[in-house]
Parts: C-alpha cells; structure tokens; sequence
C-alpha cells in the first residue's frame, strides 16, 4: 500500500470516511490527517496491499463510532481451532453477529496450496521410486558380477541366508547413506529459504510474496521411514537371485 500511495515513513496522508457528515451545503465525507509511522510486510499480498494499523481512538473519531469497536479479532493458540472457536462465540454473542476465520477469508489459496502440495507428494514419490530401481538394478548387476563368488562362498559352506543378508544390508546401506544426506540438503536448503525469501512468487498471482518453508521434524521422520521401506523392498528380489545360485553349475567350468 505504501508503494501504491507512494508514501514514506514520515509522510502525512489524508483519510477520507465513506461515513460523512450533513452540513447546511450538503453530505461532506469526513476525513482526517495520519502520519505514516511504520511500513509492514506480512509477506501476504492481499493484506499488505488493503490494510493499514492506527489507534483505536482515531479510527472511532474517523467513523463516528463514539466508545464502540464494530470489529474484534480473536488469536488462539491453534489456528486449527478457528472454526470451532467462531461457532462457540456466535452462541455466545446471539444470531446478531457473525464471524469468520481465516480459513474462509483464504479458502482459494489454501485450496490452490493442498493442490500444488499433492503434486509435489508425487513428483517426490516418483523421484524415490527411480531412486529404489536404481538399487534394484546396481544390486542385480552386483549378484552378476559376484555370481562365482557366491558359489564358492555357498560350497565353503556359507548359509544361504547369510548370502541374503549380505545384499539386503548392502541395499539398505546405500538407502541409508542416501536417506541421511537427502535430509541434511533438505533442511539446510529449507532454513536457507525461510530465513532469505529465496523462491519469490508474484504477489498478484499467488497472493503471497515468497514461498514459505517450514521444516518440520516429523516430516523428516515420515520421508526417511517411507525411503528406507522403499529401499529394502528392492533388496529383495536380487537378495532372492543370490540365494539361488546352484555351486555345481557355477563351478561346473572353473
């Protein structure tokens, strides 16, 4: 709003009511003087661009409102609770008056982030299920290439499940390792763009002027859970190939 005016901390600007007063040449809208004390950035378009902070007395005088408030705004600990919280006060209050929350007042934005947020669950999804045929096949070409060893290890008297274990705790080290770092470039990354803004949108498309990180460690918990689920179960079908070499047809033209 500041730069739409183009107004400076410091700069006075007037304030016209809708609300006038009758005078003998006729309805004057009333105004009054302000001075711009302070510039904000909530980081949300829609409000930074129509919403402006003064007294309460000023905006009563304004308005001719006397020793009344025709609006209040409640905060509660869990955001979550809001439509909840609305219901119990018009109860409270009587059918006279009406809340909303700020579920209603961004319903289309909330809407258009649930959608962009399962696209970016499977576009991830995708990106581990690539991650987890890579292991399969590194551990299949492995098992090719150890095809000998594992024949003699088996005649030497190794047990088969022994073999099994070998591969799939291979597949899961690899699963691991990856897991670990995924999530170390994850959260930094995440901290970098929450603390400097570095994904910008345009405001006057998305009503928001950056993209907003919030990590959070049960999230981290949740992706390293489902990585490694993924990775073991592609142990499984080379760990099943190893253990079926037969050590006589291995061997049979060493």
């Amino acid at each position: 709003m500041a730069t739409t005016l183009g107004v400076q901390v410091g700069d006075s600007i007037t304030v016209i009511s809708p609300q006038g007063h009758l005078t003998p040449f006729g309805m004057v809208p009333r105004y009054r003087n302000f001075r711009v004390a302070g510039v904000f950035d909530s980081g949300f378009y829609d409000f930074d661009s129509n919403w402006a902070f003064t007294s309460l007395t000023a905006a009563q005088q304004l308005f001719s409102l006397g020793d009344a408030a025709s609006v209040i705004e409640f905060k509660i600990a869990d955001i979550d609770a809001a439509p909840q919280v609305g219901s119990l006060l018009e109860q409270a209050v009587g059918s006279e008056y009406g809340t909303t929350n700020w579920m209603e007042q961004n319903r289309a934005l909330f809407t258009a982030l649930n959608l962009e947020k399962r696209v970016t669950i499977i576009t991830i999804g995708l990106i581990v299920f690539v991650a987890a045929l890579n292991i399969l096949i590194s551990l299949v070409m492995m098992v090719m290439e150890k095809y000998r060893d594992i024949a003699v290890l088996v005649s030497m008297g190794a047990r088969r499940e022994q073999i099994r274990r070998i591969f799939q705790l291979q597949g899961l080290l690899i699963g691991v390792a990856g897991t670990v770092l995924g999530l170390i470039a994850g959260y930094f990354l995440s901290w970098l763009g929450a603390q400097h803004h570095v994904l910008r949108l345009d405001p006057d498309i998305y009503s928001i002027s950056y993209v907003p990180f919030a990590p959070r460690p049960l999230d981290g918990v949740w992706v390293a859970a489902v990585a490694l689920a993924i990775s073991f179960l592609a142990t499984l079908y080379p760990a099943r190939n190893a253990t079926h070499i037969d050590p006589a047809e291995a061997l049979r033209y060493e």
